[in-house]
């Protein structure tokens, strides 16, 4: 029997908010388990630092550029190929969505339907009352006699009992409970809002984290001249140090989210359990991008390619049939999600799904230390100058094992860090003489990538001529 799929993606979390997996700053006794039950990719990259291009390509397999959506904001989403959920509904599968899509715009308008295979459908791009019509969330408060605009403008904020990721929850139970005598297979893919910016969590958890105990952002007096050199690229806040960020009390505020995330959570794994389908359903935990959360002198997100920003969550549990509490160092891709999902489903991945199966790693089959040689991110005119007062960048983030090359395209400006010495990313040795030859290399390694893996040689080939 093919098994369910319970697809839980959070917006803008990075990976290194996970108490399991090291941070004794955060509160996530739910995930928490979900690691030890499970297999932790601890190197997971998204393909993208954006919201869009990030679900574009998890969404369908390929890299932004392959897609042809690389930008927030976009007037539609291409045709062709398929996403992932429609090929999966196309194969017997019942497939649900609460939340966010954003595979397409949703400014001034609800986000368009597409053909996504979702035949259950709970709409909410995000927790503010802008939407007339087609706004879920918005009309389940209403319902309940709320009112989000003014609960967001509050000293409490909203409350736990009227927040998106609590009405995220509720959805999620009536699908897993309306589905708990069902024939069919199903996936529900779950997209909560949090903990996206503004960060404003319930007064409730906000008072649990005190800035005063929070570890505050990975910075150094150094990272100013270094973004100064940057300051040409698309960034949505200014550089300033975390004093002036406020970087401490933002840090707190944004594990509260997480917190919250994880309560609520929990209530979604229990509906499992008392409705007897844990035991037959895969658990996924993921982000599309993480959060600059004050890290060299940075707030929120733009075109850089440091850890906070493209390095995310990715824990899968099925203990019946995958290894637990196994702990997976190797660099993974967001985009191998895809494949691994089609496989799980028994499907044939299509020629055009550039991902690699995470199967073997799962099952116990492979090296957990090794998965790819590199891994790419892309930002290519991702965000409009509305939200960064620039004119569209270029960059690209090659990461192998020890090195990341960012390269910023036509601005003569580039990043190389030596993970292994620097983990954090603060000695740039772009300019480095010792490094000159390392760096060609891998400029040319990453052209030769992104040659190969974005370029678009049009239809199939029918013939020799």
């Amino acid at each position: 029997m093919r098994p369910n799929i319970l697809w839980y993606c959070t917006d803008q979390q990075r990976f290194d908010t996970i108490g399991a997996l090291g941070n004794p700053h955060v509160v996530t006794p739910t995930i928490d388990q979900l690691v030890a039950s499970g297999v932790a990719m601890t190197h997971a990259y998204c393909q993208s630092p954006i919201c869009t291009p990030s679900r574009s390509s998890f969404m369908t397999g390929m890299y932004p550029s392959r897609v042809h959506n690389t930008r927030n904001g976009n007037e539609s989403f291409p045709a062709s190929p398929p996403v992932i959920t429609k090929l999966i509904a196309e194969s017997g599968y019942d497939c649900g969505l609460v939340g966010k899509f954003h595979l397409q715009s949703a400014g001034h308008r609800t986000e368009p339907r597409i053909d996504d295979g979702f035949s259950y459908w709970k709409f909410s791009h995000a927790p503010r009352d802008d939407w007339s019509e087609g706004h879920d969330y918005a009309e389940w408060v209403r319902r309940r006699g709320g009112d989000l605009d003014a609960m967001r403008q509050s000293a409490e904020r909203v409350p736990t009992e009227f927040h998106q990721t609590t009405w995220a929850s509720e959805c999620a139970i009536e699908f897993i409970q309306d589905h708990a005598a069902a024939e069919k297979p199903w996936l529900l893919n779950l997209n909560i809002y949090d903990p996206h910016p503004p960060f404003i969590p319930p007064k409730t958890y906000a008072d649990r984290f005190d800035a005063a105990d929070m570890p505050g952002p990975h910075f150094r007096d150094s990272d100013l001249i270094q973004q100064e050199k940057l300051a040409s690229l698309d960034f949505q806040d200014e550089i300033r140090t975390p004093e002036q960020h406020n970087a401490k009390r933002v840090q707190a505020d944004y594990y509260a989210m997480i917190a919250q995330i994880d309560d609520q959570f929990a209530r979604i794994l229990e509906t499992l359990d008392r409705t007897g389908a844990r035991d037959n359903t895969v658990i996924i935990f993921t982000s599309d991008h993480g959060e600059s959360l004050g890290d060299h002198g940075l707030m929120f997100k733009g075109c850089r390619f440091y850890e906070g920003l493209v390095r995310v969550p990715l824990i899968v549990s099925w203990p019946a049939q995958f290894q637990s509490g196994l702990i997976c160092d190797g660099l993974v891709e967001l985009l191998d999600l895809t494949s691994t999902l089609m496989e799980l489903c028994g499907l044939e991945c299509p020629d055009y799904m550039q991902g690699k199966s995470l199967m073997p790693i799962l099952r116990g089959e492979a090296d957990p230390t090794h998965h790819h040689d590199f891994v790419r991110s892309e930002y290519f005119d991702a965000l409009d100058p509305h939200f960064t007062g620039g004119v569209g960048t270029f960059g690209t983030m090659y990461r192998t094992p020890r090195y990341k090359l960012c390269v910023y395209h036509d601005k003569g400006l580039g990043e190389l860090y030596d993970l292994h010495a620097d983990p954090w990313e603060f000695e740039d040795l772009w300019e480095d003489p010792k490094h000159q030859s390392i760096k060609h290399g891998l400029i040319q390694d990453a052209f030769d990538a992104h040659v190969v893996l974005t370029t678009d040689m049009g239809s199939r080939r029918i013939a020799p001529m």
